[in-house]
């Protein structure tokens, strides 16, 4: 599983970006695709999740603003990210994890296969 982010850069408050993370073909089955944030002394932290079957999942802090979508024909993943605040500052990694049919996309801490990140910095 190979993945390697992109789309990061400096924006203003207010403003949008959109990441973008190529995956390999044996990843469109059944794997959970996710995008995960760093700030500078932070652990890593959920943003978005989105398994096989389309189901996603959003943590509070980025809800209604970020909206995560995968394409098996193309194999991209992608992370639109609208009214960005500078609070979203961050490191932001692509992640996939295998996982059964009908199961949860799992914490950020039991993911196996990541991408090397792409910064995202949004200024006041």
């Amino acid at each position: 599983v190979h993945l390697v982010e992109s789309g990061g850069g400096s924006v203003q408050t207010g403003g949008s970006l959109r990441l973008s993370c190529p995956y390999s073909a044996d990843t469109a089955g059944s794997y959970c695709l996710a995008w995960f944030c760093q700030a500078p002394g932070n652990e890593r932290e959920g943003g978005a999740t989105i398994d096989s079957d389309g189901y996603r999942y959003y943590a509070d802090s980025v809800k209604g603003r970020f909206t995560i979508d995968r394409d098996n024909v193309k194999n991209t993943l992608a992370l639109q990210m609208n009214s960005l605040k500078p609070e979203d500052t961050a490191m932001y990694y692509c992640a996939a994890e295998s996982i059964p049919r009908g199961r949860a996309c799992p914490d950020a801490h039991e993911f196996t296969y990541w991408g090397q990140g792409t910064q995202v910095t949004v200024s006041s």
